[in-house]
């Protein structure tokens, strides 16, 4: 990483909602919404801008985000414009969901997040059917949440590859596919697009690969608009990951307190925050954050969470969600 103190990149805390999806039913006792309210503000309170705090996805898939919980945290956090809290919405009666619970600019003032994935097979996994359904869902979702103001981010999945769980095969990305589903979000207004690592499937090398391919074939356009989202049992390969995404001009990066999250299709976690900011201020980077409270909440849901939540992927579980799962 270049040293250049006038320098600053952008991090996005997904502990909430990453996490969240993954916790079992029985163990809702713990991860309240009183304890997700407190870590959105201690987050607030160490300079984080931007926090993945909820999913409208059916609680048959994750627990946590149940209509009662997802109204009490909004509720209790209520709106703060300075803070970019994002929801992610997996299909229509997601959306329909998010409107419902408020959360557009006239009322909580959420982002909407998007997603889908660059892979064929892992789209079906995560999403419950084939990616041109999905993809022509969103754009109808997208029109109407601009038609109503929603700030609108969105995630290509599996973008650095997938390994099918059944044959163990790793299954590569088309990255023009991929440029083309970078353009395809930003044309539709998204403000942002991160892509994901999901499994943690690129090391160093393959990171820059493929993140030069992509960049090369957009020429430098929107470069300040994509983000980097890796999933990787190791923090310091993700961290290592980013890097090398930083020095091609990425400022944009996705992590969880302690590096714990992932995705319920089964993937490992995420960076951790307090090792990516360690990571940046070591450089002389800016990130807006506060290290030492960082650190502190992450010993605090290190604590009080993560040594007592079993989470359901860590039991080997592959969830396969059916679309009539996925609300």
């Amino acid at each position: 990483m270049p040293n250049d103190k006038n320098d600053s990149v952008t991090i996005t805390d997904v502990t909430l909602r990453e996490y969240g999806q993954n916790i079992p039913a029985e163990y809702l006792h713990i991860f309240t919404p009183e304890i997700r309210v407190e870590i959105a503000l201690r987050l607030i309170d160490a300079g984080m801008r931007n926090i993945e705090i909820l999913s409208c996805i059916h609680p048959r898939i994750s627990p946590a985000m149940n209509k009662e919980a997802l109204k009490k945290i909004t509720q209790d956090l209520g709106r703060v414009n300075s803070i970019n809290f994002i929801t992610l919405v997996p299909n229509n009666a997601g959306y329909k969901n998010f409107l419902a619970y408020n959360l557009g600019p006239d009322g909580y003032n959420h982002t909407m997040g998007v997603f889908f994935s660059a892979i064929e097979a892992h789209n079906i996994a995560n999403l419950g059917r084939p990616l041109s359904e999905t993809i022509e869902e969103y754009t109808i979702i997208i029109r109407d949440a601009s038609s109503h103001n929603i700030r609108t981010i969105g995630y290509v999945s599996a973008a650095f590859g997938y390994f099918e769980p059944e044959s163990g095969v790793l299954i590569k990305p088309d990255l023009d596919e991929v440029n083309n589903y970078i353009d395809l979000l930003l044309d539709l207004g998204v403000d942002t697009v991160t892509l994901s690592d999901l499994q943690g499937v690129a090391n160093e090398e393959r990171t820059r690969k493929i993140f030069e391919t992509i960049l090369n074939k957009r020429k430098g356009r929107d470069r300040d608009k994509l983000g980097y989202h890796p999933h990787h049992t190791s923090g310091k390969a993700a961290i290592a990951n980013s890097n090398i995404a930083y020095n091609l001009g990425i400022r944009r990066f996705d992590s969880s307190l302690g590096g714990t999250g992932g995705c319920v299709t089964g993937a490992p976690g995420n960076q951790p925050t307090e090792m990516l900011v360690d990571c940046f201020h070591s450089l002389g980077i800016q990130t807006g954050l506060n290290k030492t409270k960082i650190i502190a909440l992450t010993e605090m849901v290190q604590r009080k969470l993560y040594k007592k939540i079993p989470l359901a992927r860590e039991k080997g579980k592959e969830v396969r969600c059916k679309e009539k799962d996925v609300l």
